[in-house]
């Protein structure tokens, strides 16, 4: 690939998160020094290489998306930037080369399972079924599935749809959670999946689904996306719990230690703040603006990233 340059929560929620996505918040800067045996698989590659691979999403805005010339942008991929800039520190190279990747929600543990990238930067809903196949950077974001149907239709929950066609997007802990309310509610769901969201958004555009289920904020995004206010609205309440975290290889405590620092001094010079408005109130790169005032929950890790750097200078 070519180089281009809320809702409330309950205190138990936000203590899960925690354990999830930053297991070694408090990591020494100094740890990933401590190895005797030089660097980790994926840090000795990239020193190797001059080049880290990042995977990206092409819609999932405004996390990882195109903009007009088909370059990939978004809030994940600017954090990761941050975490390839303290990977430069890492193996003494202030010059390294980016690699765009593309993948989809189907594909992309296998990417990382099987070295096709270094840190994947989408969308992805860090669990503990998927800790144990991968690693996740501190918590980014937090969202949960809800439901996206036409303007007319008369769906305001998922109990509305019984006997109705849902699409999901393949390999997404939506797809799950809407198998799981089909049998939870005895629905009778159709529930037909499509390799990526914006295929699952046009299903529904081209009136082949009755609603389309994600993440609160993706809907949010492609709506925007297509200045499609008129047409589709976000309801339902919500059907899952979904911590978003960078996935990158398990059993690299080195590189570990990386994503965390980079997350850290982030914190510590009160960057994810301004970072988060960036893409989620101001306008975006493509137009659109989705308004979306960081939650509570999101805030308070973000400060706790502050907290945390602030005990260890």
């Amino acid at each position: 690939m070519g180089q281009i340059p809320a809702r409330p929560l309950s205190s138990f929620c936000l203590w899960l998160a925690a354990c999830l996505l930053a297991p070694s918040l408090f990591v020494s800067a100094g740890f990933a020094q401590t190895a005797s045996e030089g660097l980790s698989p994926t840090l000795s590659a990239i020193k190797r290489t001059h080049t880290v691979r990042l995977g990206y999403r092409e819609s999932s805005p405004p996390f990882s998306f195109l903009d007009q010339s088909g370059r990939p942008i978004g809030y994940s991929l600017e954090l990761c930037a941050a975490i390839v800039e303290e990977i430069g520190v890492e193996v003494d190279d202030a010059n390294l080369r980016i690699d765009y990747v593309k993948v989809t929600s189907d594909d992309r543990i296998e990417a990382v399972l099987q070295n096709k990238i270094d840190l994947e930067c989408g969308s992805t809903t860090a669990n503990a079924e998927r800790g144990k196949r991968v690693a996740f950077s501190p918590l980014m974001f937090v969202a949960g599935t809800k439901l996206m149907v036409p303007k007319a239709s008369n769906v305001r929950a998922v109990t509305d749809l019984k006997g109705k066609t849902v699409v999901v997007t393949k390999g997404t802990t939506n797809e799950q959670a809407m198998h799981t309310a089909d049998k939870k509610f005895s629905l009778g769901l159709n529930i037909v999946t499509s390799p990526d969201h914006e295929q699952s958004y046009q299903m529904l555009a081209d009136g082949k689904a009755d609603a389309f289920a994600t993440d609160d904020i993706l809907l949010s995004g492609l709506i925007a996306r297509h200045k499609a206010q008129d047409k589709f609205r976000v309801t339902g309440d919500y059907l899952s719990y979904d911590p978003y975290g960078i996935m990158f290889r398990k059993g690299e405590p080195q590189l570990s230690a990386v994503v965390e620092r980079a997350f850290r001094k982030l914190g510590s010079n009160r960057d994810l703040v301004p970072l988060y408005n960036k893409w989620f109130t101001a306008r975006l790169p493509t137009g659109e603006r989705l308004n979306v005032p960081i939650s509570l929950q999101l805030e308070e890790a973000f400060k706790a990233m502050d907290d945390s750097a602030s005990a260890n200078n």
